[in-house]
């Protein structure tokens, strides 16, 4: 199988050029190409002699995710864009400014296997988990489009990302180094469903990413309805994880609720929340439901928000409420992918 150039690191790219008998120099002139010129092929790189060029096209390709559509910009500047991979599969992101900051949401998988009742990845099941160098892809594509590279990444778009551990730590290094995009270790978070295998292995990698973990509900009976997830790792084992993962790393974790409309947003859940992460070292970030029609649930009211989270403050947790924003754009995650396979299927697509 052929290795895409975006997934190698810095020093494999020296070993590359050694194996080739090429002077150690080239390396940096290859990650210069692919990181700071954003070459889209081979042919660009000219500092390279034409036959190592022709040699590595045939060998590390630079097939780029190919962008398909785009939402239109936002009143807020979110836009989220459809993006295609060379055997037609398709996956979101969505680029994110904020306060003179840019963040872009990536995705792991070609859809989801977790099938959490709010979700819209999950609709349409997973089909296949994204290389490295896909997942680096994306970045790359949007860069170009840009002019910029983002400041912040989060992996919280399509997909489980420790259901595909080894390519998402692998692109992650890759945009983390200097040499290549260099996106600070603490500039880039991680978002699980709470799968507790992933969670303990990433404690002991040895780097700085944030850990975000998927909550959405203060009792195994609850969450077990809205993440099936919960079935295998029920809350107790999940925290468990991420205490050993606060303890090996230093690191706090943040625990994502989405909050939904006489499901989990009432005071009584809010002082269950309370109970289980009372002493624990904790973020809770709040996240009005975005609506999905696969989904009959409703976003609670403002007031209704507001008072949540006002009790959790109350109760000396670190809280904050996310702002829904992308709404127009389709923003919740899988929302235009799925809307799209739809449209496909009835003939109605039309770029």
């Amino acid at each position: 199988m052929l290795e895409h150039a975006y997934a190698l690191l810095p020093e494999e790219w020296k070993t590359v050029c050694r194996e080739h008998a090429l002077p150690a120099f080239r390396a940096k002139q290859i990650l210069l190409g692919l990181y700071q010129d954003k070459i889209s092929n081979w042919n660009e790189l000219t500092t390279l002699p034409g036959t190592i060029r022709e040699k590595f096209a045939s060998i590390f390709p630079l097939t780029a995710m190919q962008e398909v559509v785009r939402t239109p910009i936002t009143g807020d500047g979110v836009t989220k864009v459809l993006l295609e991979a060379p055997d037609g599969q398709r996956v979101e992101t969505v680029w994110i400014p904020a306060d003179g900051r840019i963040t872009q949401c990536i995705s792991s998988q070609v859809g989801c296997a977790m099938h959490c009742a709010f979700c819209a990845s999950g609709q349409l099941g997973c089909v296949r988990s994204l290389s490295a160098g896909e997942i680096v892809s994306e970045v790359l594509t949007l860069s170009r489009a840009t002019g910029q590279y983002p400041n912040n990444i989060v992996v919280m778009g399509m997909g489980e990302p420790f259901m595909n551990y080894d390519a998402v730590l692998r692109a992650l290094r890759v945009l983390n180094c200097q040499q290549g995009a260099n996106i600070g270790a603490r500039h880039i978070t991680i978002s699980t469903c709470g799968v507790v295998p992933g969670i303990n292995r990433l404690a002991n990698e040895g780097v700085q990413f944030e850990l975000s973990v998927s909550l959405h509900a203060p009792s195994d009976m609850l969450r077990s309805k809205l993440m099936p997830v919960n079935r295998r790792w029920n809350i107790h084992e999940l925290l468990e994880a991420c205490d050993a993962y606060t303890k090996t790393t230093g690191r706090i974790v943040t625990y994502e609720y989405t909050l939904i409309d006489h499901v989990n947003d009432r005071p009584a859940h809010a002082a269950e929340l309370i109970r289980l992460l009372h002493g624990r070292k904790a973020r809770v970030n709040l996240i009005p439901l975005s609506p999905v029609d696969e989904f009959d649930g409703r976003t609670p009211s403002q007031a209704d928000c507001l008072a949540f989270l006002d009790t959790l403050l109350k109760s000396g947790i670190h809280t904050t409420m996310r702002r829904s924003r992308g709404k127009q754009a389709n923003a919740a995650c899988g929302q235009l992918r799925l809307h799209n396979q739809k449209e496909t299927r009835h003939g109605t697509e039309n770029f």
